[in-house]
C-alpha cells in the first residue's frame, strides 16, 4: 500500500541498530532511505549479506535503500542540492549517544531533526529535546518519533501507531506525511515532555514487571505494576511539564503495556533474568543490545528526589540495580508500604 499522503521523500536515518534498520526498512518501500552506521567494518558486512546480522538479523533489507558509513554522504542527502523538497533526518541512537551525535552534526546545514530514542541523559537528568537544544539550539527544528512499537515487528510490515511530538507543527506536518503510511499510522501531538517522559520511565517499568513475572508472582501483580507504574510516570510527566492527558495515550499507556507483556522487550528480558538471580553485568552482555531502562532507572530516581516526586516502584528497581537489592526483599518492602501514605 502506497503512501496517499506524500510522493517519496529523501530520509537519512543515523544509526544503524535494531530499531533504526526497521524504520528504514519500512520508509524504504515508500522512499529514498539512507541508513548510516559509523562503522565502515558493520557497513560492509551489512551491503555483503543483505541484511544487518549484528542487530536485526533475518530481515532482508530493499534493493533501494542504501547503507553508508559516510556522514557527510548521508547528510547531503537530506541537506544538499539534491535532497529534494521536505527531507526528513532522523537519529536512531540510544540516549548515550545522541549528544555525541550531535555534536558531529553542528557543522552541518541539517534541515530538521527527529529523534527515536527513549530515556533520560544519565549525568544530566535532560529529555532528549533538552539535549538537542543545548547543542543545536532554536536553529534546527526537532521531534520525538515514539509509541508502542517493537523492531521485529516493524521491520516484518506489521500494523504499528506512533505519535510525532514537537513544537514546530510544521515539523509535525511533515513527519505525519512522510512516516504515516503503508502498515504504519503516526499521530501527532505537541505535549513534546509528556511524549518523552512516557517513552523514558516505561522502561523501567518493564524491568519490573520482568522481575515480578519472573517470580511467578502472578497477572495480579503483573497489572497492579503496570497501573501504579502509570501513576508514577503521570506525577513525574506533570511535575515535569507534560500534560496528564498524553499518559492515557500511545506514548504512555500503549508503550507501557507492550514494554511490560511483549516478550520481544529487552527491559523486561532484563527484569526476567534479575529473577533468576543473575548479575547485572552478565545480563547486559548476553542481551548484547542496549536496554534503556537500566541507565534510565538511576537517572529517573535522582531526578524524581530532587523534584520531590513519589516513584516507589522506579525506586525500588534502581535498588535491585545498583544498591544489591534482591528482589524478594525488594518486593516485602513495595508491600509492607502503607498505601494511606501514597499519592493516588
Amino acid at each position: 500500500m502506497q503512501n496517499s499522503i506524500t510522493p517519496a521523500r529523501n530520509i537519512t536515518i543515523l544509526g544503524a541498530g535494531a530499531w533504526g534498520t526497521a524504520v528504514a526498512i519500512a520508509l524504504a518501500a515508500r522512499h529514498d532511505v539512507l541508513l548510516w552506521a559509523r562503522n565502515p567494518a558493520m557497513v560492509e558486512a551489512t551491503r555483503a549479506a543483505g541484511e544487518n546480522t549484528g542487530y536485526l538479523p533475518g530481515f532482508p533489507l530493499p534493493a533501494g535503500l542504501k547503507v553508508t558509513a559516510d556522514l557527510a554522504a548521508a547528510l547531503d542527502h537530506v541537506s544538499g542540492t539534491g535532497a529534494g523538497e521536505a527531507p526528513l533526518l532522523i537519529a536512531a541512537c540510544p540516549v548515550a549517544g545522541l549528544r555525541p551525535l550531535l555534536e558531529q552534526l553542528k557543522p552541518y546545514p541539517i534541515p530538521n531533526i527527529v529523534w527515536l530514542c527513549k530515556g533520560f541523559e544519565y549525568g544530566t537528568g535532560l529529555l532528549p529535546h533538552q539535549v538537542m537544544q543545548q547543542v543545536l539550539g532554536e536553529r534546527v527544528p526537532g521531534a520525538a518519533l515514539s509509541g508502542p512499537s517493537f523492531a521485529q515487528e516493524v521491520a516484518r510490515g506489521l500494523p504499528c501507531a506512533l505519535t510525532v511530538a514537537s513544537e514546530s507543527g510544521e515539523l509535525r506536518d511533515r513527519v505525519v506525511s512522510i512516516v504515516h503510511g503503508g502498515s504504519i499510522r503516526v499521530y501527532s501531538c505537541d505535549d513534546l515532555v509528556g511524549v518523552e517522559v512516557g517513552g523514558a520511565v516505561k522502561n523501567v517499568l518493564a524491568i519490573a514487571t520482568g522481575v515480578a513475572d519472573g517470580l511467578g508472582l502472578g497477572l495480579n501483580a503483573r497489572a497492579a505494576l503496570i497501573t501504579r507504574g502509570l501513576a508514577e510516570i503521570t506525577r513525574l510527566g506533570v511535575a515535569l511539564g507534560g500534560r496528564a492527558s498524553t499518559f492515557m495515550g500511545l506514548t504512555g499507556m500503549g508503550d507501557l503495556i507492550l514494554t511490560c507483556t511483549g516478550d520481544l522487550s529487552r527491559n523486561r528480558r532484563v527484569g526476567l533474568a534479575l529473577a533468576q538471580g543473575k548479575a547485572l553485568d552478565t545480563i547486559v552482555a548476553e542481551l548484547g543490545h542496549v536496554a534503556e531502562g537500566v541507565p534510565c532507572a538511576k537517572a529517573v530516581r535522582e531526578l524524581a528526589k530532587k523534584m520531590g516526586v513519589d516513584m516507589p516502584i522506579t525506586n525500588a528497581v534502581a535498588g535491585i540495580l545498583f544498591d544489591g537489592g534482591t528482589p524478594l526483599d525488594t518486593l516485602a518492602q513495595l508491600l509492607a508500604r502503607d498505601p494511606r501514605g501514597e499519592i493516588a
